[in-house]
């Protein structure tokens, strides 16, 4: 598939953010996770570019609770710029009624870009036409962006060669001690896996993690990662350095 953008408009990505489902090991509603999608999106639209959001079902979705601002928990109290997202009705009205993915079009894209949350680890690690779409992306030569748990897609994400993109890449994801910590805190067992454990098992590829909850990406060629829910903007301007802004 070859790309028919024209140079001369702003760059477009499309980010793709996970439905709604329920998480096998706690029983809760999982979705994405807000500084995920307002970091980076703030970052791409400051830059000039154009941004559409789509879900690969289509529908409505819903953000977890531990990263939406107002949660009792606290835990996301600080971020303000995903509680200025979800407060403007312009912005709010984006996870409404959103595209499928096999609605959008790669060659209206420079980019993608998967935002991460806990739905990853339950609707997009076995979503093979999903995978299917992120591999032909990266087969065109679209920079392709994933976050946090949305690298969950890359343990299982084959090359029409039929080798796993991460092949012979570096790259990075939500770390073990970043799970134990997330375990910890709510005193339970969250994820059904942890992907760096998978990772490490993947041959000729090379998975690396930084300091637990600080900014961490990582380019590799035109896959681009980052390691957990504050790796959104970093992510995002090594997409923005990538396209050649």
């Amino acid at each position: 598939m070859t790309a028919n953008v024209d140079l001369h408009s702003p760059k477009r990505v499309l980010m793709i953010v996970a439905n709604p489902a329920t998480s096998p090991t706690t029983g809760w509603p999982v979705g994405f996770w807000w500084a995920e999608l307002s970091h980076p999106y703030w970052t791409f639209t400051e830059a000039g570019y154009e941004v559409d959001i789509v879900s690969p079902a289509g529908g409505d979705l819903i953000a977890d609770s531990f990263s939406d601002p107002e949660d009792e928990s606290g835990y996301s109290a600080a971020d303000i710029l995903s509680l200025g997202f979800k407060k403007s009705a312009q912005h709010s009205a984006l996870l409404q009624n959103t595209r499928s993915i096999a609605a959008a079009s790669l060659d209206a894209y420079d980019a993608v870009f998967v935002v991460g949350g806990q739905s990853p680890m339950v609707t997009m690690v076995d979503d093979a036409e999903l995978h299917s779409f992120i591999a032909q992306a990266f087969e065109a030569g679209k920079v392709t962006a994933l976050v946090c748990h949305a690298t969950c897609i890359l343990l299982k994400a084959k090359g029409s060669d039929g080798e796993l993109l991460v092949t012979g890449k570096t790259w990075t994801g939500f770390a073990n001690a970043e799970e134990q910590y997330a375990d910890d805190f709510v005193g339970q067992k969250i994820q059904p896996f942890w992907i760096e454990d998978e990772a490490r098992e993947i041959p000729n590829s090379n998975f690396v993690t930084n300091s637990m909850f600080k900014a961490f990406a990582i380019r590799d060629g035109n896959l681009i990662t980052g390691q957990q829910q504050f790796s959104g903007a970093a992510v995002a301007d090594l997409v923005i350095e990538a396209l050649g802004k």
